[in-house]
């Protein structure tokens, strides 16, 4: 009998995901700990969080190869999803939060599993980034940011029918609006007043120095302002209808190409004993 997920998440693999993932955390939120340096901005801090997610995903991918959690059609599989992915992408590009690329990898982590739906979401940010020409300093944090929704959709619990559609759903709204935040976050501290134009409101600005608390409030107004209401709303809005019109469908074709391909190579069958 095969595992349902091709990327199974062992004991060692969640604690590689959990300590890089309070790392990749920390880069987000550095700056309400700690003051931002005069002139520093996050174009220099970027090839940091490219140091954490980099060795991550070959740490899981490896560690799974050498278990034999993972072969060589599960990298296919991760591949041509990915390609998917950037693909579907380009339809829609985030104008206006119409983002198309999230609905498949909730799916397809639904159906996968947690870490194939954290290496999947970062590598098809990273390929989708590099179709459209989205290479920048945003780039190493949208990738964390779509690796946690893909690992979110893996943990979820186990319906189906009409009740996991709603769940997915759901799950595809409530992440919109996590990945808003969080990227949101990666800039707020050292381009609000730019985004705002000149000097913008001081209501929803950093301070540096000041209480966390005091900036997180000013941060929620600054996303409310900006984002909210206009880029996450439609990213939310997008998954939810995406994921009720072809949730059935795309799950359906996913699991039986999941059941067509034998992930795992240790899953051998044993030939019945033969009587003397």
């Amino acid at each position: 009998m095969t595992s349902a997920h091709p990327i199974p998440i062992r004991a060692h693999t969640w604690v590689v995901l959990t300590v890089a993932s309070l790392a990749g955390l920390a880069m987000f939120l550095w700056p309400l700990l700690k003051s931002p340096p005069a002139g520093v901005a996050h174009h220099v801090e970027a090839p940091f969080v490219f140091v954490v997610i980099l060795p991550l995903l070959l740490a899981v991918l490896l560690a799974e190869l050498g278990n034999g959690g993972l072969d060589a059609k599960a990298i296919a599989m991760l591949g041509l999803l990915a390609g998917l992915g950037a693909a579907l992408r380009l339809l829609g590009a985030g104008t206006a939060g119409i983002e198309t690329i999230f609905f498949l990898l909730i799916l397809a982590a639904r159906v996968y599993g947690p870490g194939f739906g954290f290496v999947l979401g970062a590598t098809t940010m990273f390929a989708s980034a590099l179709l459209t020409g989205g290479v920048g300093p945003w780039l190493p944090f949208q990738m964390l940011g779509a690796a946690w929704v893909g690992l979110g959709a893996g943990v979820l619990p186990r319906l189906r029918g009409r009740a996991e559609i709603v769940m997915l759903a759901a799950y595809g709204a409530f992440s919109a609006y996590v990945f808003g935040f969080l990227l949101n976050m990666w800039f707020w501290p050292f381009g609000a007043g730019t985004f705002l134009g000149g000097g913008g409101d001081a209501g929803v600005q950093y301070v540096a120095g000041d209480a966390v608390l005091s900036n997180l409030h000013r941060f929620f107004m600054f996303t409310i302002a900006t984002s909210t209401l206009g880029w996450d709303t439609g990213r939310a809005i997008t998954n939810v209808v995406a994921i009720c019109l072809l949730g059935t469908p795309v799950l359906g074709a996913l699991r039986r190409a999941r059941r067509r391909v034998a992930f795992h190579p240790e899953v051998v069958f044993e030939p019945a004993t033969q009587s003397a």
